[in-house]
């Protein structure tokens, strides 16, 4: 047993000098500045402490005021003392040291212990053995007891070593933290400075200057005030001599103590240290006669993680709508989930892959589409009279809104747009002759899909079953979804259209409901799938094997389906005892309203029924098709939930698979794991993105997600970066969803999550709804959400079922509040408050 070694010793490691010890004997190495010096090592504080330790160990659970006694009451070892003591001379001459105490649970990822033993300063001659002795005896004070228990470190194995070292007559000291400790910033170095010793710093006994570097520039310098600093004193006899607090000259307390160029250089010293360690470090520093040294060096702990940015609104001033598609996918996703989407996207809106612009991005994890983009080939086509249409499928703009277009010359966007449209159109053609066939066929071939997915043995095949049958399933269920949706052109928006200037609002939403009743309406599949289940016309295992992939986060694949969880299932079916009405009484009831609708139609417009008729006729299997086509593009994406899963179990990668981007999992697949090291800040990133609320509807412009979450007067309605936006509107208006006038509470919920809170009868106010909520709808009275347009999941499904309902207000989640009571009108778009 070694009881000193020299500072820079590489037997100086955690076990054997502690936390403190292991880190200046690295520095020194490494060629830092570290003050000359030498450990007392943990072998020494061992040999002390035989015979005592099972005597402290007791006193430490019943009363720790009886260690010191035993410390001070028993003499270090002869020969240890006499090794410490040659250790000391070897300094020099009566060298004033600091004895540091180094415990082996000390400065270790997450733990710092930092200031639970003590320090002693000015220590010469003799009076060291006391001060090594004092600094054991401190291992076992109260609050290094205390720190040890919540952090769940033993008692029984930790010792102590003393790093005795020069002190620095200081005339400033202070802490260096290499990446900015508030913010998390690794691109900064902030700096605290004081005069004199560094205690003053460290125990926060001043205010000390405050100094901000990054990009080799002083960015901010803030002077504090400077009241009292730390000194040695002379000692007197016993070599004791200490510190004292003592006032700071008048003319230095309001002085800043570094200039620009010693905090750059003092900022250099610190990047050295990070770079040694390769994690951000909190470094103590002195500084004597214009020369620096390092004095202690540690990981800063709690230090918020590295994060990346998930943000395309940096990418130019553009308008971004978080409608429609924003609608069906309402999560943060998770990197691979947004890898599918982009696949996903890329097929099921060929146009979004036009050369040279962004139409969809994702911005702070959430899916946005580029209006701007689609303004901006309106008005170079001049067919800026039918932007109407797009109001119909992503929501209104609210009133005044400039639309920034892209910079881009007219005819550049129609040389790359005519092609392109062209291009389209026989895609659409091509693959509308094979879509009901793939319709027919999808859940079958899911099935089997996720069959074979289970049945890989190894990483290589279920990377080949991806390129082979995976990959190519979800690209056609893809196009058919395009194909579905342009099928007919414009007729979802111009017929209705019609319809309402024929019958006005409620006698046409009255005629275009029934979409239901020809055959299964996809968005209402899992209520009326839930109706029959209830009833038990269907066993749980058809339901799941019908519905099992419908959800409110059917899109991200890190959560399971409906169809993977029974509790999902069962809270289902309670909520179905509490509605207000049965889900078939809801579409008889509107089946009458229809054909009584059409009544009046043939009575007011004689020998044009039949022909209106076929329009909605054909307006229902329009709207069938592009909902069957959407759920079949859902049971792939459970496909994909099961092949990333299975890539998680095969690979071991666990659930660490959901922070990769595809073709990161491919090569995992393949033995490629250096991927894996991203995923702690891929996932920090999308956790924090994931505790933001909703971002708002419309985006203009730049926009952070956290500045904006952390703004109490924050808009759920939109943000526009250039300052421009009109004030929020103190009436709640939208588009009319469904007909209908009723007063009741309203009920705000965020999520589906919450449904449980809607009671029968109460008015459903949420920022959006998708097929996941479809089964709480027939509870409601009303709905009334924030996003939305007569297309939309909620205007579809409420029409339906004849429930009154607005959608697309913008503000109805910041004017009504939970337990309000509210008058909707769905003929007229609006919300009253009553009070």
């Amino acid at each position: 047993m070694r009881a000193v070694l020299p500072l820079d010793d590489t037997a100086a490691d955690l076990a054997t000098v502690g936390g403190k010890g292991a880190s200046l004997a690295r520095m020194a190495r490494a060629g830092l500045p570290v003050p000359g010096g030498f450990h007392v090592t943990t072998g020494a504080y061992r040999a002390f402490v035989a015979g005592l330790h099972d005597e402290i160990l007791r006193a430490a659970a019943e009363d720790p005021a009886r260690i010191p006694p035993l410390f001070a009451a028993r003499e270090i070892p002869g020969e240890i003392a006499a090794e410490i003591l040659r250790a000391y001379a070897a300094l020099g001459d009566d060298v004033p040291v600091a004895g540091r105490s180094s415990a082996t649970a000390e400065d270790l990822p997450g733990m710092s212990f930092a200031g639970q033993q003590d320090t002693y300063l000015n220590i010469r001659g003799d009076a060291l053995l006391d001060a090594v002795r004092r600094c054991w005896a401190s291992l076992w004070n109260p609050r290094a007891i205390a720190y040890r228990d919540q952090n769940g470190v033993p008692h029984d194995d930790v010792a102590l070593a003393v790093v005795v070292q020069e002190l620095v007559d200081a005339d400033a000291a202070g802490v260096l933290f290499t990446a900015n400790p508030l913010t998390g910033d690794r691109g900064e170095s902030v700096v605290n400075a004081s005069w004199g010793l560094g205690e003053a710093v460290v125990g926060g006994q001043v205010t000390p200057d405050t100094i901000t570097v990054s990009g080799g520039r002083v960015t901010e310098a803030r002077t504090g005030d400077k009241t009292v600093m730390t000194v040695r004193t002379d000692g007197g006899t016993g070599g004791t001599g200490g510190t004292e607090e003592r006032p700071v000259p008048a003319e230095l307390r309001g002085a800043r103590v570094l200039d620009d160029a010693q905090a750059l250089e003092l900022a250099a010293l610190g990047a050295r240290v990070q770079a040694l360690y390769g994690v951000p470090m909190d470094v103590e520093w002195t500084r004597r006669a214009g020369t620096f040294a390092i004095v202690q060096a540690r990981p800063i702990t709690g230090l918020r993680p590295r994060l990346e940015e998930w943000n395309d609104s940096l990418k130019g001033d553009y308008l971004w709508t978080g409608g429609n598609l924003g609608e069906a996918i309402p999560d943060v996703m998770t990197p691979i989930t947004w890898s599918y989407v982009r696949l996903f996207i890329e097929e099921a809106m060929s146009a979004s892959t036009l050369p040279g612009f962004d139409l969809v991005g994702n911005i702070g994890g959430r899916f946005y589409m580029n209006l701007s983009v689609v303004h901006s080939i309106a008005a170079a086509l001049g067919m800026k009279s039918r932007l109407g249409v797009i109001d119909q499928v992503f929501g209104k703009m609210p009133p005044g809104l400039e639309v920034p277009l892209v910079p881009v010359p007219r005819w550049e966007l129609i040389r790359k747009v005519v092609p392109m449209a062209i291009r389209i159109r026989r895609r659409v053609a091509r693959h509308l002759k094979h879509m009901r066939a793939f319709l027919a066929a999808s859940p079958a071939r899911c099935e089997e899909l996720r069959e074979r997915v289970a049945a890989t043995g190894s990483g290589a095949e279920l990377a080949a079953l991806w390129e082979r049958e995976i990959r190519p399933h979800v690209v056609v269920a893809s196009q058919m979804l395009e194909a579905a949706g342009r099928q007919g052109g414009a007729t979802l928006v111009y017929t209705r259209d019609r319809l309402r200037k024929m019958m006005g609002e409620v006698d046409a939403e009255a005629m275009l409901t029934g979409v239901n009743a020809e055959g299964e309406l996809a968005s209402m599949g899992p209520l009326m799938g839930l109706t029959r289940l209830a009833r038990g016309e269907i066993t749980r295992d058809e339901f799941a094997h019908r519905y099992g992939h419908r959800g409110p986060h059917e899109f991200e694949v890190s959560i399971a389906r409906p169809g993977e969880d029974p509790a999902w299932l069962d809270a289902q079916l309670a909520g179905l005892r509490d509605m207000r009405a049965d889900t078939d009484a809801l579409l008889e009831r509107q089946a009458k309203a229809r054909e009584q609708a059409w009544g009046r139609f043939a009575q007011r417009h004689p020998g044009k029924e039949t022909r209106m008729r076929d329009r909605v006729r054909r307006w229902n299997a329009v709207v069938r098709d592009r909902e069957t086509a959407r759920s079949e593009n859902i049971r792939a994406f459970w496909v994909l939930r099961a092949f990333t899963v299975r890539a998680g179990e095969l690979t071991g990668a666990g659930d660490d698979v959901f922070y990769l981007h595809l073709p990161e999992l491919l090569a995992l697949l393949r033995g490629d794991r250096s991927a894996l090291e991203q995923v702690p800040v891929r996932r920090a990133t999308y956790e924090q993105y994931a505790s933001l609320p909703p971002y708002p509807a419309l985006i203009v412009g730049r926009f952070d997600p956290v500045r904006w979450a952390a703004d109490p007067a924050r808009r759920a309605d939109i943000h526009d970066a250039r300052g421009t936006a009109a004030p929020v509107s103190d009436t709640v208006t939208g588009f009319p969803g469904a007909p209908g006038v009723v007063e009741g509470v309203a009920r705000v919920i965020s999520g589906p999550e919450e449904g449980e809170r809607l009671k029968p009868g109460e008015i459903l106010v949420t920022t959006l709804t998708n097929v996941g909520w479809t089964p709480m709808f027939p509870r409601a009275a009303a709905v009334v959400t924030d996003m939305g347009a007569p297309l939309s999941h909620a205007s579809i499904v409420a029409r339906e079922l004849g429930i009154p309902a607005v959608v697309g207000t913008g503000n109805a989640t910041m004017r009504v509040r939970d337990g309000d009571r509210i008058r909707v009108d769905g003929e007229r778009g609006t919300v009253e408050l009553l009070g």
